[in-house]
């Protein structure tokens, strides 16, 4: 049975895993971090990962930005497969994630839905067929807790459609700073935070007298949490090296 230390345990992403994992006959929570220790939970709670006594085989990491550098060095200090699943990273995060790969196992994703990860496929897909006719425009929605936006995950699919397109795109972000019209060299986010949005991700491909779009939405948290166990699974026994969740659905 797998040992997971969760960071970010009592977090809302932390309890949706903490709920997931009593239900899963392969792996168990051996200790929680977050900056404030919980007594009334099921497994030892600690403020510092440097402070857990229990051993364990996998780290997930639903925590905040600020906290990816302690967790990430403690993973590679203990020789400890790490998933990423925290949102808001910016390109310094995601160099010492590239650097940590190198000695331990890393999976990261903005988003741990396996619907999620088949719309990277299909706007890959859609994208190749309809390069250079239509506008591509990212409309994401999330509850009004949310602080990161754009959302990682309208980021990852934004960098899924610039792969096919060689990178040459650039994204706008909203279009209020700016009187202009559209050129076609863009990529449109937009950002929406109101009320229990769990998550909805929508991909416009706007075309000249049709309108093609890729929709995923997210009715409940508990979907990321069974994502993030199977990713732990699935790193549990592989070598260094930096994974994504569709190496999981490739196997």
């Amino acid at each position: 049975m797998i040992r997971i230390l969760l960071n970010g345990c009592n977090g809302k992403m932390g309890q949706s895993v903490s709920r997931a994992c009593r239900m899963n006959d392969g792996a168990f929570i051996a200790a929680g971090v977050d900056t404030t220790a919980n007594e009334n939970s099921s497994y030892p709670v600690y403020t510092s990962p440097w402070d857990v006594k229990e051993e364990v085989d996998v780290i997930i990491d639903f925590s905040h930005p600020s906290a990816l550098e302690g967790i990430l060095g403690y993973a590679v200090q203990k020789n400890i497969p790490i998933v990423i699943a925290t949102t808001g990273l910016n390109d310094q995060h995601k160099e010492l994630i590239m650097q940590a790969s190198r000695t331990i196992p890393v999976l990261l994703s903005a988003n741990m839905s396996l619907g999620i990860n088949l719309i990277l496929e299909l706007v890959k897909r859609a994208t190749k067929t309809l390069v250079g006719n239509f506008d591509i425009e990212i409309i994401e929605k999330h509850h009004n807790q949310k602080i990161d936006a754009p959302s990682g995950t309208a980021l990852a699919i934004a960098d899924a459609i610039n792969s096919i397109l060689d990178n040459k795109m650039k994204y706008v972000y909203d279009r209020h700073s700016a009187m202009q019209k559209r050129t076609r060299d863009e990529i449109g986010i937009h950002s929406i935070r109101g009320g229990t949005i769990t998550g909805e991700h929508s991909v416009i491909f706007a075309g000249n007298d049709e309108i093609i779009e890729i929709k995923h939405t997210a009715i409940s948290k508990d979907l990321f949490a069974a994502g993030a166990l199977k990713a732990a699974a699935f790193l549990y026994d592989k070598a260094p090296g930096y994974y994504r969740m569709q190496d999981i659905f490739q196997e």
